[in-house]
């Protein structure tokens, strides 16, 4: 027996909605039919980078960059590939061409990156502090970040955003033993690039309400 589709279980559930009428009134009502058909997605707070070509650059501050400089790669590379698939229209400069070049010379702003690898406007995250561990036996990630956007071509500053802490899992740490080291950094970074890449596509505000019962998934 083929499995309904979502549309089908939501127009059941849409169904069984209209006999609440009498009870939760119409507004109430057309609010939870829009939930089930359309989901609760919020727009970007910048919408600048539709149709422009982008580049992403992270770095950590000088007192992180020795530990921290292959995870503020695997930081840009996160978001290059999640603003690649969400924004429309947009084209991310290749991620390898723009760390090669910020590997390869001195620069000191992030517009220098982005004109160099001729990208229109260049993403520059800022990695203040940033830690995998709760303990010696603990895991739970933490990382304080700043967002700045600039046209490459003027200079101006279009966006910037101080973010408040991420912290992964939210409510309780992990036992190292229960995951390996480069499992659990891999998914630290996917959920501190998905919440700088919220800054620039539509995404849903309670996405995160489950994020500890999910830490052990693979």
């Amino acid at each position: 027996m083929a499995r309904p589709s979502l549309r089908h279980c939501v127009g059941l559930l849409v169904i069984a909605a209209l006999t609440l009428v009498p009870a939760v009134g119409c507004q109430s009502l057309m609010f939870t039919v829009a939930y089930l058909w359309k989901g609760m997605d919020v727009p970007p707070e910048y919408e600048g980078l539709k149709g422009k070509k982008v580049a992403v650059v992270c770095r950590p501050l000088p007192s992180l960059q020795f530990s921290n400089s292959r995870i503020s790669s695997e930081v840009a590379e996160e978001v290059s590939k999640l603003l690649g698939e969400r924004v429309k229209k947009i084209k991310m400069v290749d991620q390898r061409k723009v760390a090669k070049w910020a590997d390869e010379n001195r620069w000191e702003e992030y517009r220098e990156v982005g004109k160099a690898v001729k990208a229109e406007v260049v993403v520059g995250i800022e990695l203040e502090r940033l830690n995998l561990y709760e303990s010696q036996v603990l895991y739970r990630g933490r990382a304080n970040a700043n967002i700045e956007v600039y046209d490459c071509k003027t200079g101006k500053l279009l966006f910037e955003k101080a973010m408040p802490e991420t912290i992964y899992p939210p409510n309780m740490p992990l036992a190292k033993s229960d995951m390996e080291e480069a499992v659990f950094r891999k998914k630290f970074v996917e959920v501190l690039a998905d919440r700088i890449g919220r800054h620039f596509y539509e995404h849903d505000p309670h996405g995160d309400l489950a994020l500890d019962s999910t830490v052990l998934d693979k």
